[in-house]
């Protein structure tokens, strides 16, 4: 891969021959592959997602709960195109409901020819921070069935402050725009699993309700219908210098504002618990050590 603009960095470094600002190279990289059942209802089911973990990440955020995986240089396990496949239908053997990609911007190219050998018989899930290029999402058309995207930022201050990505609110609107002109929203089989559609997850930061509370209404404005999963789980992972706030979970007064601006928004989707955090909620990405 030469020249990588994959993502909305485009940093332009030949992966062949230095990492990008992912922390990537040219090969596929995973760190977990497993049935995973922490995603939404609608997505986890009875048997799980699918749920295959890629090392590195183009946003990197300084509060990131998987950040062994996405800060470090050559996390996991190097994999083909061909090995990532049969590590999809060996999911899909195990029951898994869907096949859940975590994280697979920087590596959309050797993705998509794994599902195209792979021919999975259960939707694809593209799960995302929401920081996408347009260009990259339009060659991912027909190949994935769900968008499961983060809206992590209304406001440009804090998104350059804690993931150095000041243009995040646009870009990850337009990204949105993309994805929901693919898929649009939620179609749910008989069992209430989706199918296909669009489903925005947005993490309530703690100290920044405000944040939150902008993020849902330029969702309810500009996405009319699509629903929103709205994200308790904030785990401290270790001091953030010149940041305190983000030392501790959130309060249930900031579940509760945030959570009643989403009811007042008549916003469809979820609210997930205050008790849905701590460390025992964080994958083991040690599955290939």
């Amino acid at each position: 891969m030469s020249g990588c603009t994959l993502c909305p960095r485009r940093c332009g470094v030949d992966r062949k021959q230095q990492r990008g600002f992912c922390k990537s190279g040219p090969e596929i990289r995973i760190a977990r592959a497993a049935l995973h059942r922490w995603e939404e209802p609608p997505i986890s089911g009875e048997r799980g997602s699918g749920a295959v973990f890629f090392t590195g990440c183009p946003l990197g955020c300084v509060y990131c709960q998987n950040g062994e995986i996405s800060r470090l240089e050559n996390p996991g396990r190097a994999v083909t195109p061909e090995e990532l496949s049969d590590i999809f239908s060996g999911l899909i053997a195990q029951g898994a409901h869907n096949l859940n990609l975590v994280t697979p911007t920087h590596f959309v190219p050797g993705i998509l020819e794994a599902l195209r050998l792979c021919g999975p018989r259960v939707p694809v899930v593209y799960n995302t921070s929401g920081y996408e290029r347009v260009e990259t999402l339009k060659t991912l058309e027909g190949a994935v069935d769900i968008y499961l995207p983060d809206f992590k930022y209304a406001e440009k201050e804090l998104a350059l402050a804690l993931s150095r990505a000041e243009d995040y609110p646009e870009t990850a609107l337009s990204a949105i725009d993309e994805m929901v002109r693919q898929a649009g929203p939620p179609v749910y089989g008989e069992d209430g699993l989706m199918q296909r559609g669009v489903l925005i997850r947005h993490l309530i930061l703690p100290g920044h309700t405000k944040n939150s509370l902008k993020a849902l209404e330029l969702i309810g404005e500009r996405f009319p219908g699509i629903p929103v999963s709205l994200m308790a789980q904030y785990t401290p992972q270790g001091p953030v210098t010149g940041r305190p706030e983000l030392s501790r979970p959130i309060t249930r007064r900031e579940l509760e504002k945030v959570q009643e601006r989403l009811f007042q928004l008549d916003i469809p989707g979820f609210v997930q618990e205050r008790s849905a955090r701590g460390e025992k909620y964080i994958p083991n990405f040690h599955q290939f050590d």
